[in-house]
């Protein structure tokens, strides 16, 4: 069964640190770019920031430029978000998803960014 599992959510504090996490499994994940996207209370999703097969080339959504940082390891099958300076606008349930998508989506990870 091909899925992809997002974890490391939770809820912090204006100016804090969140590691996000992406387990692929049941297809082969190295040849794929890989997306982590946003969707925050009422709003459609939204792309955060891409990364490409072998890692070479990343793209970030403006407002994350600076503070987020996608990476991936490739022999774990695994994507990630390093997300520094959060906002209270940064709230939202976080998803990954490679291109071309995997369906059905995974269920996200939930981020919470509140004093």
């Amino acid at each position: 069964q091909q899925q992809l599992v997002e974890s490391g959510g939770g809820l912090v504090q204006p100016g804090g640190s969140l590691r996000l996490s992406c387990a692929a499994s049941g297809f082969t994940f190295s040849p794929y770019t890989m997306r982590w996207y946003r969707q925050a209370p009422g709003k459609a999703r939204e792309l955060v920031a891409s990364i490409s097969s072998v890692g070479g080339t990343t793209i970030y959504l403006d407002s994350m430029k600076g503070r987020f940082t996608i990476s991936r390891d490739n022999a774990k099958n695994m994507t990630y978000l390093q997300m520094n300076s959060l906002k209270p606008e940064d709230t939202g349930v976080y998803y990954c998803n490679r291109i071309p998508a995997l369906f059905p989506w995974g269920q996200g990870t939930r981020v919470t960014v509140s004093s």
